[in-house]
């Protein structure tokens, strides 16, 4: 599955070598610490956008996505195809990982 900047309602482009889509809600203590994760893994590795989605306000692509707690993380190659999939707060060394093998899928090609 692939999925756009469009599709998640986002400005701007998805990250140009992965993109961490971040389901969430506001009461969701776990979806804090996962952010700030998120956010430093995306810092740390160039080309790499962070976004995180309120999964109140996305019911529809909650549905189509079967996001069925929060946290849930989307790792996005360049393409948008979702190459990773997490329920629950990650590690740091986990997302690191994950993002090491989308970049690695985006440049093998199709």
């Amino acid at each position: 599955m692939r999925l756009s900047a469009a599709e998640l309602g986002v400005d701007g482009p998805l990250g140009s070598r992965a993109t961490l889509v971040q389901f969430s809600t506001a009461f969701c203590q776990p979806c804090r610490a996962t952010r700030r994760v998120l956010a430093q893994a995306a810092e740390l590795v160039p080309g790499v956008r962070h976004v995180d989605l309120d999964a109140e306000q996305q019911l529809e692509l909650v549905r189509r996505l079967a996001v069925d707690r929060t946290p849930t993380t989307l790792v996005l190659d360049a393409s948008g195809a979702v190459v990773r999939r997490a329920a629950g707060q990650p590690r740091r060394a986990e997302v690191l990982a994950a993002l090491a093998a989308a970049v690695e899928s985006s440049s093998a090609g199709p």
